[in-house]
């Protein structure tokens, strides 16, 4: 795109925004560089990031060690979730329990997800605050999630998932449990900001040393590689996750690990002639999955900005691309009620709502409906189940 062109895009996508570009250049004089995107993104967002970081100031962070399940197999400090979609047998009630694709077990131990969602909502709320205005305090509060979580050795989390999405009498953890730390992406991203200003050099290395460490369990243990080689939206999580880790603890190599992985096997397997992910049309949740996984490669392509190729744009050789995916989910994330395949067993009426693909792909695809309808669309969901499929909340940090 010109660089006169560029202009005029962004101009018409931000026409909408209710603060200028002038009132937002005092904000950041030496933090995030001020985009156009960037602009565009704090143009719409700011009153909502500020509304909600004002209200996180008085929240204390609390971390898996508050919640003790006598259900875990692990030790205090270890995350332990059972896996969403396992119930109990009618014809067993006390053996092994079953498998329900897509239907939730709301009597399952969720304490320590509800924990990190919470670390996922609040900290880069605080840290987008920060960054809009420059008031300390919210980079400050934004930091100490970072010490409960990571460093302080009463309250931080182990850097692994051995205990995660188990299922009674079967497995006391999975592979699958990986994507539970999906909510510590954006915390990740938020974590680059912060810990150069807001950190001691001696926080700031034991925080990289967790994330050194949990990337490395995942790239190395049977259930990291497990989880990587699977073929579905779990191996996209499981490569943003690699992704932004690695950005935050400057492993630059394994990022480009990632983005050869992306060309040349979640792309060619995962996204059809049509743009349509047909693994995901295939679930019980085919609506939920199929925006869940174009929100998380389109925040993948993001990640890797700076890493070789443009992903965002990049296409196969048949025309395959982010573009492509985002082209066929427009029209339904316009209008649910012409999604063409079956409707979720649940959830489906709380969908949609601001689908971070749809700004990333209109930038990048030169899309300003696609940008207007990002806009349009709710910013912060209530359900719990959307909210748990909705890793990308700040798109300040993004841009």
């Amino acid at each position: 795109m010109t660089a006169m062109n560029r202009r005029r895009f962004f101009k018409g996508a931000a026409a909408a925004g209710s603060a200028t570009a002038a009132s937002l250049a005092w904000a950041l004089p030496t933090r995030p560089r001020q985009s156009e995107a960037y602009r565009l993104v704090a143009q719409t967002d700011r009153q909502r990031i500020l509304r909600a970081a004002s209200a996180y100031l008085s929240r204390s962070p609390v971390t898996v060690t508050a919640f003790p399940s006598k259900r875990s197999p692990g030790g205090l400090h270890d995350f332990f979730s059972e896996a969403d979609y396992f119930w109990p047998n009618p014809k067993n009630p006390d053996g092994p329990y079953i498998s329900r694709d897509g239907q939730s077990n709301p009597n399952n131990f969720d304490e320590h997800r509800k924990a990190m969602i919470a670390l996922s909502v609040e900290m880069p709320s605080l840290t987008a605050a920060w960054l809009l205005t420059g008031d300390r305090r919210y980079g400050q509060h934004a930091s100490e999630y970072l010490r409960a979580w990571f460093i302080r050795p009463a309250t931080r989390m182990n850097p692994d998932l051995e205990f995660a999405q188990g299922v009674h009498g079967v497995s006391t953890g999975r592979s699958y449990g990986i994507i539970d730390t999906l909510h510590l992406v954006e915390v990740a991203r938020a974590a680059g900001f912060l810990a150069p200003t807001m950190l001691t050099a001696a926080e700031s290395a034991a925080l990289k040393d967790w994330f050194r460490s949990y990337l490395k369990w995942m790239k190395t243990s049977d259930k990291g590689k497990t989880e990587r080689d699977a073929l579905n939206n779990h191996a996209t999580c499981w490569a943003l996750q690699a992704a932004e880790f690695a950005r935050l603890i400057g492993d630059s190599a394994t990022r480009q690990e990632v983005s050869r992985k992306f060309t040349e096997v979640l792309l060619p397997d995962q996204l059809g002639a049509d743009g349509s992910f047909p693994k995901e049309l295939g679930r019980t949740k085919p609506y939920s999955y199929s925006i869940f996984n174009f929100d998380v490669m389109a925040a993948l392509c993001q990640s890797l900005q700076g890493e070789g190729r443009d992903l965002l744009t990049f296409q196969l050789g048949d025309g395959r691309g982010l573009c492509k995916a985002a082209e066929f989910l427009y029209p339904y994330l316009k209008d649910r009620s012409r999604w063409p395949y079956q409707k979720d067993v649940e959830h489906f009426d709380a969908l949609p709502v601001r689908s971070p693909g749809l700004l990333f792909s209109g930038i990048a695809c030169h899309r300003q409906d696609y940008i207007a309808l990002w806009k349009s669309l709710n910013p912060d969901p209530t359900d719990r189940e959307i909210i748990r499929n909705f890793p990308v909340r700040q798109p300040l940090l993004w841009v």
